[in-house]
């Protein structure tokens, strides 16, 4: 199985991504990411979370190969290509039992009845799959720290109704399921559970079903990428577009059940705002509901929208959403850089605080500044301090305003070279040496892999938490350049490891950084959900009360625990030294430890 570059595109870090891109990787195929050009494969493995390898030939493709770091994660950009051969027949019913003793799961009669069962709901063979390299693919994501645990049985469903029929089956064999619908999330949230899964992968429902243009909005089915969506418009010549921007191939259905946002999210917020309208969504028992009207607003009981947001497909399947647009606005960049990160998120607070009109606002820290001019993609030396890149938005008069005001504000917190974009291909190659830092980072450290963290505090105890998180890294002797969403208090850090022993010290420090996102009072996942790897710090950040509300209403949603289980909710609670916390293992219930011992 073969992929090869035919044109630009983006894998997403935060939601979902094109089905291309994950579908037929072969559980035997190297753990890496090669990228060259339009001719040599590409073999993407579950673990890896970036190798430098893609970085060899970065530099071929110039600017226009870049990635961003962290649009709500960050974006690759190039285009995979599949080719396989579809005619192989599917396998029967004992035939599936073997691949998934093969897998390591704990096959039982029912998988062998649910796969005669969706065989013959499904009989077009391309519709249910056991083949071993799908089974394996399909949990998996592109850019996970965690290798998922393959599924046994593959449904590529076509519409709502095909997904209630895999549901009701699912039911009545007790076999739990895992949607699909990208590929790109960062936690683990594909994995099967150890008995074995129907994955339903829901890539195939792309199509976008109305747009609204008066009402400014629009209905589309969860496979739906925001960038077809935004692109489907502006093709049209409609001047509106859809503002959660978490990467290039997010699919709308893994936005919405991560909890998606992005860079444009200090403007426009996240999926917990108002951009969701309603959503249709399969439940666990076969039902299937639409949330609400599509009236821009509604005081008819509670949101039950935001129910799903979130949810990471515990609670209901989500198939079809509507969503609110926003109008497109002229829009230009500029730069300025700092003493420190104090000084730079002092200057954000400043401005944000005095109702300055940004679109984005992204910070970057010395290191990866420097590592950035070192890579030499841009044509620009940048001074190697703190940066913070600024988007501006609104008419060429209320832009040149906003820059005035945002040049004397930073002035009083220690910025230098402030320069704004003097026109629109300017603005772009700035921003594009934004997007080229993930590149520039791998770069740094040929052969290496990546670990991207995620967390979020108040605005103003960011510089408390990427001081620590400097200091951890330092201790451990670890490589992590810096950069995030300043404005939302949310940043990321490429941790670089080289091996297994610095993949030890680099769980270390990402547990001491959730701890102490915490801590000041914010969060371990500002976008890129919880899955398997962040769900024994929610306790932790929430609290007992609020994680047993949440479980009761999975129980009462799911009684039997089918929908994506091992997934958001803590197994037990914390032990009382939270030092113990460490990613995507499970905590030990202390006092049941010492009465069975």
């Amino acid at each position: 199985m073969t992929f090869t570059i035919t044109r630009f595109v983006s894998l997403g870090l935060s939601a979902g991504a094109s089905k291309t891109s994950l579908r037929f990787f072969s559980p035997t195929s190297p753990r890496c990411i090669n990228i060259h050009p339009f001719s040599n494969p590409i073999r993407t493995p579950p673990r890896r979370l970036y190798s430098t390898t893609t970085v060899r030939t970065a530099k071929v493709f110039g600017s226009a190969a870049a990635v961003a770091v962290i649009a709500g994660g960050a974006s690759l950009f190039f285009g995979l290509a599949r080719s396989r051969d579809t005619s192989t027949p599917n396998p029967t019913a004992e035939a599936v039992v073997e691949v998934a003793s093969q897998t390591g799961s704990e096959p039982t009669r029912n998988f062998a009845k649910a796969l005669e069962d969706l065989q013959a709901e499904f009989p077009e063979s391309s519709i249910v799959s056991t083949d071993p390299s799908e089974l394996y693919a399909y949990a998996q994501s592109a850019y996970s720290q965690f290798v998922g645990s393959p599924h046994t049985i593959v449904v590529h469903v076509r519409s709502t109704e095909d997904v209630v029929k895999v549901v009701k089956i699912s039911n009545k064999y007790l076999v739990p399921i895992v949607p699909y619908s990208g590929g790109t999330s960062l936690e683990g949230n594909l994995s099967a559970p150890s008995s074995g899964s129907i994955c339903v992968d829901l890539s195939g429902l792309d199509k976008i079903i109305a747009i609204n243009e008066s009402d400014a909005d629009v209905v589309c089915q969860a496979g739906v990428t925001w960038n077809h969506l935004n692109d489907t418009l502006k093709e049209k010549g409609i001047p509106l577009f859809f503002p959660l921007d978490p990467g290039r191939d997010a699919t709308i259905g893994g936005m919405i059940s991560t909890g998606c946002s992005g860079t444009n999210a200090v403007k426009y917020g996240t999926a917990r705002g108002e951009w969701i309208l309603n959503a249709t969504v399969v439940l666990p028992s076969g039902e299937v509901i639409k949330t609400r009207q599509r009236a821009r607003k509604s005081s008819a009981g509670f949101d039950v929208t935001k129910l799903f947001i979130g949810a990471e497909g515990t609670l209901g399947i989500i198939t079809e959403a509507t969503l609110r647009l926003a109008p497109v606005l002229p829009s230009t960049v500029a730069v300025a850089q700092f003493p420190d990160i104090r000084h730079a998120t002092n200057a954000v607070c400043d401005i944000l605080n005095h109702g300055a009109a940004l679109q984005c606002v992204e910070i970057i820290d010395e290191l990866t500044i420097k590592v950035l001019n070192q890579f030499g993609t841009s044509a620009r030396k940048w001074p190697e301090k703190v940066t913070l890149f600024f988007k501006f938005q609104g008419s060429d008069d209320a832009i040149q305003e906003t820059s005035r005001y945002v040049e004397s504000a930073i002035s009083k917190h220690g910025a230098t070279d402030y320069q704004l974009a003097s026109n629109e291909q300017e603005s772009e190659d700035i921003w594009q040496d934004r997007r080229n830092a993930l590149f520039a980072c791998l770069a740094y450290r040929p052969g290496c892999k990546g670990w991207i963290t995620d967390v979020c505090v108040p605005v103003s105890r960011l510089p408390d938490l990427i001081t620590a998180a400097k200091k951890d890294f330092e201790e451990l002797g670890l490589v992590a350049p810096i950069a995030g969403h300043v404005g939302d208090g949310n940043f990321h850090a490429l941790v670089l490891y080289a091996d297994d022993a610095e993949l030890a010290l680099v769980r270390e420090a990402v547990s001491r950084i959730n701890r102490k996102a915490i801590e000041l009072e914010g969060t371990c996942t500002g976008e890129h959900g919880v899955g398997t790897g962040k769900r024994n710090y929610l306790l932790t950040e929430l609290g007992e009360g609020t994680v047993a509300l949440m479980r009761t209403i999975k129980q009462t949603l799911d009684p039997h625990n089918l929908f994506n289980p091992g997934k958001l909710y803590p197994d037990v609670s914390p032990p009382s030294d939270t030092n113990t916390l460490t990613e995507g293992h499970t905590i030990l219930n202390t006092k049941m430890a010492s009465s069975e011992s």
